[in-house]
Formats: structure tokens, sequence, C-alpha cells
């Protein structure tokens, strides 16, 4: 994403093929008011100065699998140092949908855990507009119950979509001991009282 108007014009594609901005903001790695922003002003229907956000592109690294498993088993790395320390271990590895997968698939076979796979809300759509989707996961892969675990994703923007997942394993028995992403952009270390490690960390000096 080169510019502004890229961004504009890539979330009204996004929107015209069906998405709602939950999911175009996982798509374009920025927030959900960043999302209605750039949806509002490429309809021309706003003119208020733009949120505090930073868009982060990594597919050139997703598109390609070697790329993608080298970054994996350095994000596999800092979580062996902070389990290690903290002396935790590791039963499962929870991805989240969409882009934490591939991810959490390397960081879970480096690490020697199983797979489950967490879809939060925000990629969940429901008929009734008056009814609030609510993530979950998927019985296809590993449960949760009375086991370690740590969440994986790419992005942190605002820490929601996480905070979100730690609350709905705290829910179904799980113990989180840590919370690993690509890039975290809230510059945080800790999200609901679970350490964050991440490969880059940017933060605002303004």
């Amino acid at each position: 994403m080169k510019n502004i108007e890229t961004l504009m014009k890539k979330a009204a594609e996004l929107k015209a093929e069906g998405l709602v901005e939950g999911q175009i903001s996982e798509e374009l790695n920025v927030s959900s008011e960043t999302v209605t922003w750039l949806l509002t002003h490429a309809e021309k229907t706003s003119t208020s100065p733009g949120p505090k956000d930073i868009s982060v592109d990594w597919s050139m690294i997703g598109k390609s699998a070697y790329r993608l498993g080298h970054v994996s088993q350095a994000l596999s790395d800092i979580l062996y140092e902070t389990l290690d320390a903290n002396d935790c271990g590791v039963d499962v590895v929870v991805g989240i949908a969409l882009s934490g997968l591939p991810l959490a698939g390397v960081v879970a076979s480096d690490l020697g855990a199983e797979l489950a796979v967490y879809t939060p809300s925000k990629q969940m759509l429901t008929k009734e507009a008056s009814k609030k989707a609510r993530g979950n996961l998927s019985a296809n892969f590993s449960d949760v119950n009375d086991k370690e675990c740590i969440i994986i994703d790419d992005v942190v923007t605002s820490g929601a979509t996480i905070e979100e997942t730690v609350e709905y394993l705290d829910e179904h028995g799980a113990k989180i001991n840590a919370i690993a992403v690509l890039i975290d952009k809230k510059g945080t270390d800790e999200i609901a009282g679970v350490p964050v490690v991440s490969l880059l960390k940017v933060i605002r000096v303004n």
C-alpha cells in the first residue's frame, strides 16, 4: 500500500465484495475506526481528520512459505525464551483467524504443541442485526480445556481482538502463558494480564 488513496480504494473494493468492516480491518491490518474513516472518505461523505494508525503490509512474507517459515521460527525462538523465563510450558498454540493461522501452524510444529483455531467476532456474520456475533474455537482443531496455551496473531492494533480471545479461552478453561505477534502497533508488554512478545514493536513519538 503506497498511499492513503490506495488504502481507500482497497477498502472500498473489499466492501463491494461483501466484507464487513471487521474483516476489512483484518485484511488491511488497521483498526476498525480507520476502516470507517477510509470508507467514508472514499465515498466523499466525511472531511474529518484521519485516526492515528499505521497500515502494515506484510504480504511479501505472507505469500512465500519459505519466508513465512523463517519468520515463524524467529517468533518460536522468542517464545521459547519467554516461556523458559516464566517457567511455563505450552500444550496448545491458538491461532487467530485469519492471518494468525499460518504463523500459528509453524509455531505449533516448532514447539511440539497442538493447534487450535479461534475465529474472532469481527470475522463472524449474523443475520440478525440486533444480535452480536460471538467468536469461537473450531471443533476441527484442538480444544483448550485444562491446557497451557499461547496465542498467535499477525498484528496488534488496539488489542481488542486479543482481549476477546483471552476472555474466550479463560471461559473455556485454558491457562494462557503468552501472546506472540509479528508486529505490535499498540506498543504494549501485556494484554489482559498476559505477556506480549513481538518481532517488531511500533511506538509513536508524538
